[in-house]
């Protein structure tokens, strides 16, 4: 019987060996190349320029029934296809995205895997053949890299149990580590970037998340790989947290997605660059979300938007007492009309604290009639709501505050990214369309293409952004060295609501947390530069009127600036020291350059824009920034034929251009 076992065992393994297959795929350029192995368990490798980045990375799909995706599955067959087009966006930072790859289709008894490899990454995805309906107990995705690569890692913050790290605001700022030095006990969020050899970034994302919890990535089962971790499917869940708005996970299933039958699963994506500023480039989140599912999007109007709750109401130079009342807003509306300012926001405060009822208002506040005065004066209303006062009666609140006039949500405080918070975005989405509303998600993780999807989704958060100075200190929060690391992260995924525009600034010596007065950390410049730097549709100007009204000609800078653009070239930059961006919106170029706390003097070349000959206004830290960080000055220059600029960074310090 022994002897018979033996044989069988070894027939098994001889018929794997002949069906076992490697499939190789390269990127349009060939730079990028993958080789997808499917054998008793489906693993790919990838190199580029000749570079090992991943050893044998496995991916599989568990179903709750026992069968598990990629693990001893019947292989049909693989195809390999290329594709070329282009994808024209809404809402974006550029007008043409191209969409050229390698695809590799591979066939599977009851589901597929498609790998595709772009010139800026390689993607896969899992796809369901079957129509009955069933549950996704787990998901592998390795990634297993062929060093010790250093990392920037964004940990979840609160890691005192699993629990906790599953809830929370997806808000930290970047580790710089090796893979091998990831702490076994904590989670980290997407997206993460990792060094390797001769400058090659690489930088792990998803897309298209949908009915699905989004990745987590822990230690991997290799000293150099990490893997993925999904939150469970929620079981019961309970009210609580900030003022009663957030919902906690009491009790889980013992699966992490629901599944319909035939549907499409996230992709996975490695980014790539051979140098940091092609990273700020990077299209493979937006391109492979799900194209818009709305058929007019003519009423989707980016703009800049009057806030209040990080300058804490503000106000003084004025004759009525400032805060959350009918006056004060009237205040900001006129304020956001007299420069152009697209929209104003009322923040938490306006509805009664701790119901977690959209409908009972502060008496304060006239709510109908700030936003009868602000559309008098063609300004729109956008409203704070917290996560479990949204989602209570969504259609009603929606209809509602649609027709009284508001404009849109911003929607906080969900701070969870399982499958049925991830549905909440999406329901949300389509039923604010429904009724011509804006979303902006807070509290929440970074974009996997929703904006796409739904391009009323305007803004996300999912960033450690600058409201971390009303209460955090330099040691707890290094805002200089942040921003010069984030545009390579976290904005990979998309654009990012870091509600820059301080009037008030620090430097390394000045800088101090106030919640009444808060101030940046860095220079006036790099706030002014940060609105060429982020991407965001939905843009804040964090500070109060009062001090806005007392820097006229930074005021007048930021107001004109779009928000929205037809064209982005990276300049030179390096992750965690500096970043120059340049960015057209018609015919006008402007160029935005932000350096951590180390000064520096930069030649820009500005040939890629054809400036050459051209006048530029340039705003950029003054002789003694150094010390007083509000010190600026403005200058206009001609463009040399040759295109180079010679501009001065003090330590966290920036230039704004416009030509």
């Amino acid at each position: 019987m022994k002897n018979y076992l033996t044989l069988l065992f070894t027939l098994l393994l001889v018929s794997w060996g002949a069906q076992a297959k490697d499939f190789n795929l390269s990127s349009p350029d060939g730079r990028l190349k993958a080789t997808v192995k499917v054998a008793q368990t489906v693993s790919y490798t990838l190199t580029y320029d000749g570079q090992a980045i991943l050893q044998p990375s496995q991916v599989s799909v568990k179903i709750a029934d026992g069968a598990t995706w990629g693990v001893n599955s019947k292989f049909k067959g693989g195809k390999v296809s290329q594709h070329k087009g282009i994808i024209k966006p809404f809402i974006y930072k550029k007008n043409t995205v191209s969409d050229n790859y390698r695809q590799l289709l591979l066939q599977f008894s009851g589901f597929n895997i498609v790998f595709r490899a772009y010139d800026e990454g390689l993607a896969y995805q899992f796809m369901s053949a079957t129509q009955k309906e069933f549950n996704v107990e787990d998901e592998l995705a390795e990634f297993n890299f062929a060093k010790d690569f250093g990392t920037w890692t964004p940990y979840v913050r609160d890691n005192k149990s699993l629990e906790d790290m599953l809830h929370n605001s997806f808000e930290n700022c970047y580790d710089e580590i090796n893979i091998s030095q990831f702490d076994k006990k904590r989670l980290a969020f997407l997206p993460l970037v990792v060094k390797a050899d001769n400058g090659v970034k690489l930088i792990i994302a998803e897309s298209d998340v949908e009915d699905y919890p989004c990745m987590f990535l822990k230690s991997g089962n290799q000293s150099t790989g990490l893997k993925a971790l999904f939150a469970p499917y929620p079981k019961e869940v309970k009210q609580g947290g900030h003022n009663q708005l957030e919902q906690f996970v009491t009790k889980a299933e013992n699966y992490i997605a629901k599944s319909k039958g035939m549907r499409t699963f996230p992709w996975r994506i490695i980014g790539v660059s051979a140098n940091d500023g092609d990273i700020l480039n990077n299209d493979m989140v937006y391109r492979l979300a799900s194209p818009s599912r709305l058929t007019d999007t003519s009423w989707i109007k980016p703009g800049k938007v009057a806030w209040e709750w990080w300058n804490h109401w503000g106000l003084y130079k004025v004759d009525f007492k400032a805060g959350i009342n009918t006056q004060t807003y009237k205040y900001y509306i006129d304020f956001a009309a007299r420069h152009g300012i697209e929209y104003v926001i009322l923040d938490e405060g306006w509805a009664v604290n701790k119901k977690a009822d959209l409908f009972q208002i502060i008496p304060e506040i006239d709510l109908p009639e700030i936003v009868r005065h602000a559309n008098r004066q063609g300004v729109g209303i956008i409203l704070w709501a917290g996560y479990k006062a949204f989602d209570r009666d969504m259609e009603k609140v929606c209809k509602y505050f649609s027709e009284m006039g508001v404009k849109g949500f911003k929607i906080d405080f969900m701070n969870r990214n399982d499958a049925e918070c991830v549905a909440f975005h999406y329901r949300a989405a389509k039923l604010a369309a429904k009724y011509h509303l804006l979303c902006d998600f807070h509290g929440t993780f970074a974009p996997t293409g929703l904006n796409r999807t739904y391009p009323n989704v305007i803004n996300f958060e999912g960033v450690n952004g600058q409201e971390q100075n009303k209460w955090a200190t330099m040691k707890e929060y290094n805002q200089v060295q942040y921003d010069v690391t984030v545009p390579f992260a976290r904005m990979f995924a998309g654009q990012m609501d870091y509600t820059q525009g301080a009037m008030i600034n620090g430097t390394q010596q000045t800088y101090a947390p106030n919640n009444y007065r808060p101030m940046s950390q860095g220079t006036r410049c790099h706030q002014l530069a940060e609105y060429v730097v982020f991407f965001s549709p939905l843009n804040m100007l964090c500070d109060s009127p009062t001090h806005y009204d007392e820097n006229p000609e930074c005021t007048k800078f930021i107001a004109r600036i779009p928000v929205v653009w037809d064209e982005t070239v990276p300049l030179k930059s390096e992750i965690g020291e500096y970043v120059v961006v340049a960015r057209r919106s018609g015919q006008k170029w402007y160029v935005g350059a932000i350096t951590n706390w180390t000064p520096r003097d930069l030649t820009l070349d500005l040939g890629p824009l054809k400036a050459a000959g051209k006048t530029a206004t340039i705003y950029e830290d003054g002789p003694n920034a150094r010390i007083f960080a509000e010190d600026w000055a403005k200058r206009e220059v001609q463009i040399p034929t040759d295109g180079k600029l010679q501009v001065h960074l003090a330590p966290g310090g920036g230039v704004a251009i416009e030509l």
